[in-house]
């Protein structure tokens, strides 16, 4: 979350509040500039959709009255009819997609530049008139002579009145800034998202590329529910500071004392005499801190001091002069009178001063570092609570060689390849990245979340095992392998030889690993596996002697978990099917492997198809009676067909009872299979099931 104007700062009106200003003020007319672009934008793309629309429905008229001369051609007139009707389908997606992109983009910006802009610009310009009213009345009260007690009193109490007038615009103001920086947030990604979920709806049926972006569809729904809940927190507490600020500091005298998070022991604007010029009194921020009295003429200047060293110097009253409020501060080598704007804040200076003088006398070591203290004994000094990891990061590093890096051996890597099972540095996961994700997908071990068993595929290949596979002829090659200081060009080459070439690898012939991958996966030997994929096995290649069956299927014979989920990283194809007609999610009905169903339900299978007799994985589970099995898949059928009938995204998402169920089941096919081995249907409840589905046909 970016930083906010500070209400503390705000009333003192320091330099660095100026500047932060400033950047604010920018950024809300830059913002305002990209934000009239995109609409003008939006509006040419929805006007030239339009246009698209509207020549699609006179092509579709022109098929229609095509159609009419083949009356008599049954063929044809089926055929152009449902050409028709699909294309008038897609015109009416295209005219809700444009109308959604046209709510999405123009009407949610044009809200918040209405909402917010025009009442900013109001605000300002009486923010900077009285700000221009307060220097005035300041520099007024500055002059008055201290012989007209009653000039006197009436210019400090104009510019009192003057001040604390100025400090409530100047909070209204910072309110609206601080308000508006966290609600275009907001309304942007809301717009945003608003706008992808439109292009997301219309390309759903057809594109693969956007169904893999569902799971960061969904991320994106959480942020912006998340963004909203958390701005509303925030415009809430801002609102609270602003009231406790304004009750407590809005009274019309300037603070004094530190700035919030600033080392200075006090701040504050003081005039200052000119050395040359008796009669020019310049307004400049002063502070004191490390010993030293510095000062800034504006808020764009950088800070000079004035006295190098104060233990060098003395204060005293200055009496001797027209002006009011006056003290001086002398030293050895310069004077320099100073004006407060206040017998007050004359006294609360004159204390500082002199308590820092004398603070730099009794203790000449301040401006020194302190050193930490000697251990005992010589010793080491006692280390403090070892840093927590997270959890995935913990799990990852107990793997096998995972505590190097596996490409060039640096120490703690952060990240890893699910897909390949291996650690890596930060460096070397940027190489991974630039392969592909069909080569290698690279995950934060710290940042992203981890599924049970991806971590488990780290743990069981880990480092070791795979750089035994993929560096197993690296000797033969006369190749040495990169060390963590090495340059990237070196470590890059080496990556792509070891993982795109694979040059090190054991060669074995093209059928022989195929089926050393298809016995490996039925077993769940993962080591096999990876050798086998290493050695040019293709993932998705069916074997004629299994009946067509591809490794996945294998994986699904046998129960191992981690071998179907090391396969689908590494791109099964989750529907494929064998001569049958039988995928891995119907292999996996049929031998009762529930974690196998709810990984591949997970991963996209369709629990839909039906195999050469005609039979679904629901009917499967019926007949072989695994009652885990039949619950799961008419739970998630339940679910699919609610989610449908609510949009892609429904107003709570998936439904709360199948995550719960899901969640069960998944926990249990990992840590207790034999629970479910022993759930099995009786004959009743088999009945039963057949009279449920007969209903639900009828």
């Amino acid at each position: 979350m970016d930083s906010l104007l500070d209400f503390e700062e705000c009333v003192k009106d320091s330099p660095d509040f100026r500047l932060k200003l400033e950047l604010f003020e920018a950024d809300v007319s830059v913002l305002e500039t990209q934000l009239d672009k995109v609409m003008k934008l939006c509006s040419k793309m929805v006007e030239a959709g339009q246009a698209y629309s509207a020549a699609n429905q006179l092509f579709l008229s022109g098929l229609a009255e095509l159609s009419m001369l083949h009356k008599k051609d049954d063929v044809i007139t089926n055929c152009l009819n449902q050409f028709n009707q699909g294309l008038q389908e897609m015109v009416s997606f295209h005219t809700m997609l444009f109308d959604q992109t046209h709510r999405a983009i123009s009407q949610q910006l044009t809200n918040l530049c209405t909402q917010f802009l025009p009442q900013l610009v109001e605000t300002r310009r009486a923010f900077v008139q009285i700000g221009e009213d307060v220097e005035a009345a300041a520099l007024k009260s500055a002059q008055v002579s201290r012989h007209k007690a009653a000039d006197a009193e009436r210019a400090s109490h104009l510019l009192l009145a003057t001040r604390k007038c100025y400090q409530h615009f100047a909070l209204d103001y910072c309110l609206q800034l601080n308000t508006f920086k966290t609600q275009q947030r907001v309304d942007i990604l809301n717009s945003m998202f608003s706008f992808v979920h439109a292009q997301f709806t219309f390309f759903h049926q057809g594109s693969d590329l956007l169904r893999d972006l569902e799971p960061s569809m969904r991320t994106m729904a959480a942020q912006v529910s998340q963004s909203s809940a958390d701005c509303a927190a925030q415009r809430k507490e801002l609102e609270n500071k602003h009231l406790l600020v304004q009750q407590r500091d809005a009274s019309g005298e300037p603070a004094v004392g530190p700035s919030p998070g600033s080392d200075a022991i006090i701040s504050g604007y003081l005039f200052k005499r000119s050395r040359r010029k008796s009669k020019t009194w310049k307004r400049c921020w002063f502070s004191i801190r490390d010993n030293q009295l510095v000062y800034r003429k504006s808020h764009k200047d950088v800070s000079l001091v004035l006295f190098q060293d104060l233990r060098l110097c003395a204060v005293k009253p200055l009496e001797n002069i027209d002006r009011r409020f006056c003290f001086e501060l002398l030293s050895v080598q310069k004077c320099c009178a100073l004006q407060t704007d206040s017998e007050l804040l004359k006294l609360s200076w004159f204390v500082a001063l002199q308590s820092s003088i004398d603070f730099a006398y009794r203790d000449t070591r301040l401006s020194q570092p302190k050193e930490p203290p000697p251990p005992p004994c010589g010793g080491d000094p006692s280390p403090g609570p070892p840093a927590q990891r997270p959890p995935a990061l913990g799990v990852a590093l107990r793997g096998p060689g995972n505590q190097r890096c596996c490409d060039c051996g640096e120490e703690e890597p952060r990240w890893a390849s699910i897909n390949l099972g291996v650690t890596m540095c930060i460096e070397c996961s940027g190489i991974h990245r630039s392969l592909g994700v069909h080569l290698s997908k690279v995950r934060s071990l710290t940042l992203d979340s981890w599924e049970a068993e991806q971590l488990k595929l780290l743990c069981v290949l880990g480092n070791n095992v795979m750089n035994r596979i993929y560096e197993a002829r690296c000797s033969e090659e006369g190749r040495v392998k990169p060390r963590a200081d090495s340059l990237r060009a070196e470590k890059e080459t080496w990556i792509k030889e070891k993982y795109v070439e694979k040059r090190f690898v054991q060669k074995s012939v093209s059928d022989v690993a195929q089926r050393r991958l298809y016995r490996a996966a039925v077993a769940g030997e993962l080591v096999d596996m990876a050798a086998a994929l290493a050695q040019g096995a293709d993932v998705n290649r069916s074997i004629g002697e299994e009946e067509g069956r591809t490794a996945l299927i294998g994986a699904a014979v046998g129960e191992s978990l981690s071998a179907c989920e090391f396969l689908l990283l590494n791109g099964a194809n989750v529907n494929h099917r064998d001569l049958r007609g039988q995928g891995a999610l119907h292999t996996a009905a049929t031998a009762g492997h529930t974690g196998q169903v709810c990984l591949l339900l997970k991963r996209g299978a369709n629990q839909y198809a039906a195999d050469e007799r005609g039979q679904d994985p629901l009917a499967i589970a019926v007949e072989t009676a695994h009652a885990d099995i039949v619950t799961l898949l008419r739970m998630a059928r339940m679910n699919e067909e609610m989610r449908d009938s609510e949009g892609v995204f429904g107003a709570t998402g998936d439904d709360e009872t199948f995550q719960d169920i899901f969640r069960d089941f998944s926990d249990m096919a990992s840590h207790d299979p034999e629970r479910l081995s022993r759930r099995q249907f009786s004959r009743g409840d088999e009945e039963e099931e057949e009279e449920e589905e007969v209903d639900e046909e009828g």
